[in-house]
């Protein structure tokens, strides 16, 4: 255990840079996308919102968001630590899937807010690592 530790934290940040990469038949490398699982949504305020403006809407939007919450579509949320916005953890496949869950919040209909959307799935090295660590048949 004691080398394992040291191996991984030297073996993730190559194999992050090395994750989404695979050889075709002909051995040439080719990318492979990782598989998306949920999408990661930053939302901040708009350029020139202030925060009565956003104050207004929060009861709504906290009702809102507690209901797509139960709905699943919405598996975790939190403050951004710098105090500039909230931090989504939407069940989407596709950017597209977690922008129409957005779209439904009320501060997204009265376009008070920006959003940026990252895909994210597995940590792809880890595949790697347990190959490496599978017992020989």
């Amino acid at each position: 255990m004691k080398l394992l530790l040291p191996f991984l934290a030297a073996a993730l940040p190559v194999a992050s840079v090395a994750q989404s990469q695979s050889a075709d038949a002909s051995g040439v490398p080719s990318i492979a996308i990782p598989k998306t699982t949920e999408v990661l949504v930053i939302q901040t305020a708009k350029q020139g919102v202030t925060p009565q403006q956003i104050m207004a809407v929060i009861p709504e939007e906290i009702r809102a968001t507690v209901k797509l919450y139960f709905e699943g579509k919405i598996r975790q949320w939190y403050s951004r630590g710098d105090g500039k916005g909230v931090i989504f953890l939407v069940d989407a496949k596709t950017i597209d899937e977690a922008q129409a869950v957005m779209e439904t919040l009320p501060l997204a209909k009265e376009q008070l807010m920006d959003h940026e959307y990252l895909p994210i799935g597995p940590l792809m090295p880890l595949r790697a690592l347990m190959a490496a660590a599978a017992p020989a048949r």
